[in-house]
């Protein structure tokens, strides 16, 4: 009987920890890793691409969007906003994340609760010779507890890049759709 209980309270600490409703930060051992680079050529304009990626952050956010992006607060030029990340069947993790916008160039997110204790990254536009945009995502993640945290954290940056991925996917079909009207 206690060995079920032992059971069960672990796996309710697992899952609150995937999905980011236990966040962990005790700030000792901690792992700082890579997120990135990602670069990806946009046949769009830079101003098409930044207003693509600010969309869910804005006044009437995208349809489409509505069930991966909460803004819970909203600056002049940044957002504190849920992200919601499919993990396993009806299982989701949320980050919270302030947002800050640079216009037309950059964008910052900062981790303030999600699987790990510290993430920041950006999504950096440039101009290239063609008119489009390169965007070059670069980001770093950290875990605490020595060993045990830097195999929790290949893990999640594994999930993290892939959804990062396909957000920045979307974003580049988006953009050239937009741009060829």
């Amino acid at each position: 009987m206690v060995a079920g209980g032992g059971a069960l309270a672990g796996g309710c600490a697992y899952l609150g920890l995937v999905t980011g409703a236990i966040p962990v930060d005790l700030g000792i051992g901690r792992r700082i890793r890579p997120l990135g680079p990602l670069e990806l050529s946009i046949a769009a304009p830079r101003e098409v691409v930044f207003a693509v990626i600010a969309a869910p952050y804005g006044e009437r956010v995208p349809r489409a969007m509505r069930e991966k992006v909460k803004v819970l607060e909203r600056g002049d030029d940044m957002v504190l906003a849920a992200h919601f990340t499919p993990i396993r069947g009806r299982l989701r993790a949320t980050t919270v994340e302030t947002v800050r916008f640079s216009r037309p160039d950059r964008v910052d997110f900062r981790l303030v609760r999600g699987p790990v204790p510290h993430v920041v990254e950006s999504f950096q536009l440039a101009e290239d010779e063609d008119g489009g945009t390169l965007l070059t995502y670069t980001g770093e993640l950290g875990t605490d507890l020595w060993r045990a945290g830097r195999w929790w954290g290949d893990l999640v940056a594994s999930t993290w890049e892939n959804a990062v991925r396909a957000s920045l996917d979307a974003a580049r079909t988006e953009a050239e759709r937009r741009s060829t009207l």
